[in-house]
């Protein structure tokens, strides 16, 4: 398993620890998360391979980045080395795909997908060189799925295997409570949790909260875009609005989303989200947008209110509808607890996974 710039620490490690319970052996190559504690190797290998000098500074130092450039051919050469003894390389990222397509290791190879175009930024025609490169995609919903399918010469080569629930986050020792400001809040509290960036629709959020009542809305995240305009917007708001710009371990985690009442995805665009996935594990009320693949989750496991994207005033209603109503609430919660011991478990996550690697390792 392969993640050379730590992009998904979580969906990595849950994924390894599933497919090392049903007796494969597996080693996750990586570097070192800079941002907190990741779930520690259960029953798998971590060799973090990748910008051993780089990883040693902080997310912001000067430098960091050049530095990682220079280190990454290296540590391509090593994975290339390591992978000699794998029946199979399973791709999560790619930092340099344009560079890394050229020295990727002579194994079966399968990509994860996780923004398949025309959502991801890379040029299209260096993606689909890549595509060809693989012996195997996987995408997170039909959705993605059938868009990998128009951009490769064999569409039988694309899976679609969701998303898993990450469910570890609530079985941690160690876990952090809330801060004191926040403990002593009374009420209800709408959750936005995760990077703050303009796609996910924070702006529109705040619009839609101007005429929520009743319910404080909390901001969680770290920023990536200037907060100046979102604070305007939630100065204007009749309910109180509550940031919290920095990056959210994950024994911080737990505490956040067992206080709100409702978690709320505004996104503008998305192929799938991790937010969601951690909502369902905390069997969290869910109002998303119906963009990517929000709208398959909500109909395989009605655990999902969905609104159109980018209409404050749809997200309104939900919001309040769903603030006045503990029934609809707790329907939702339940509907994502069976989700999270469903189709969306790691186990059977896993299950598909291995379908496909033994297709490929047999052929």
């Amino acid at each position: 398993m392969v993640d050379p710039p730590a992009y998904t620490p979580p969906y990595d490690r849950a994924l390894c620890a599933a497919l090392a319970r049903t007796g494969a052996e597996v080693e996750l190559i990586t570097t070192r998360f800079p941002y907190g504690p990741v779930p520690g190797a259960d029953g798998y290998e971590v060799s973090e391979l990748f910008y051993p000098r780089a990883a040693r500074l902080a997310p912001e130092a000067r430098g960091r980045r050049a530095l990682r450039m220079v280190e990454h051919l290296p540590g391509m050469l090593r994975l290339r080395r390591r992978a000699g003894r794998a029946d199979l390389v399973h791709l999560q990222w790619l930092a340099a795909p344009a560079l890394d397509r050229l020295l990727l290791p002579a194994r079966p190879r399968v990509l994860t997908v996780h923004d398949p175009p025309p959502a991801a930024g890379a040029p299209l025609a260096a993606q689909r060189a890549l595509f060809e490169r693989m012996d195997a995609l996987i995408a997170h919903s039909e959705a993605g799925a059938e868009r990998l399918r128009g951009l490769v010469a064999d569409p039988a080569r694309v899976h679609r295997i969701p998303h898993g629930v990450f469910e570890h986050l609530g079985h941690q020792s160690g876990e952090r409570p809330l801060p004191p400001e926040l403990a002593a809040v009374e009420g209800p509290v709408v959750l936005c949790f995760g990077l703050v960036r303009p796609y996910k629709g924070t702006d529109v959020l705040l619009k839609a909260f101007r005429e929520v009542e009743g319910a404080e809305l909390w901001i969680v995240g770290m920023p990536r875009m200037a907060l100046d305009p979102l604070e305007r917007l939630a100065a204007r708001c009749r309910a109180t609005v509550r940031f919290v710009p920095r990056f959210i371990t994950d024994p911080e985690i737990p505490a956040y989303f067992r206080r709100a009442e409702i978690v709320v995805l505004p996104y503008r665009e998305i192929e799938q989200s991790g937010v969601l996935y951690t909502a369902l594990a905390f069997a969290r009320p869910i109002v998303a947008t119906d963009v990517g693949g929000f709208g398959e989750v909500a109909r395989e496991t009605g655990a999902l209110r969905l609104v159109p994207p980018a209409d404050p005033e749809a997200l309104a209603g939900a919001l309040t509808d769903l603030l006045r109503d503990a029934a609809a609430r707790e329907e939702l919660a339940r509907a994502g607890t069976a989700a999270a011991g469903g189709i969306y478990s790691w186990d059977a996550v896993a299950e598909r996974t291995l379908a496909v690697y033994r297709t490929l390792v047999r052929g």
